[in-house]
């Protein structure tokens, strides 16, 4: 499935109303952890097909940053019918990311 960039904008239809569990990661490409980040989200998002994976960068959406309490990137945030229900942080690879979320 294909990563897709979520913004203010689309974030209720994306997240908040998706029919799937979504996993967020908050990023920045300053980030030297954040771009390592993204092989193992690529990865996950092909293996995982009934969760869909975006990216939010944190300089852009500072306002969705703040909203979910995000002080370190990456973070990485699982969203179940709208709401959080697991939160990670820190670098992660595909197998810790799928064990964390019991999947």
């Amino acid at each position: 499935m294909e990563i897709i960039k979520i913004t203010k904008d689309n974030f209720d239809s994306e997240v908040k109303n998706a029919d799937v569990p979504v996993l967020v990661d908050f990023w920045a490409s300053w980030c030297g952890p954040c771009m390592m980040q993204g092989p193992a989200l690529e990865e996950f998002a092909n293996e995982y097909d009934g969760v869909k994976v975006g990216k939010i960068n944190i300089d852009e959406e500072q306002e969705l940053a703040m909203k979910y309490g995000v002080s370190s990137i990456p973070t990485l945030i699982y969203f179940k019918d709208g709401k959080v229900s697991e939160t990670l942080v820190g670098l992660r690879s595909k197998d810790q990311i799928a064990q964390a979320l019991a999947l």
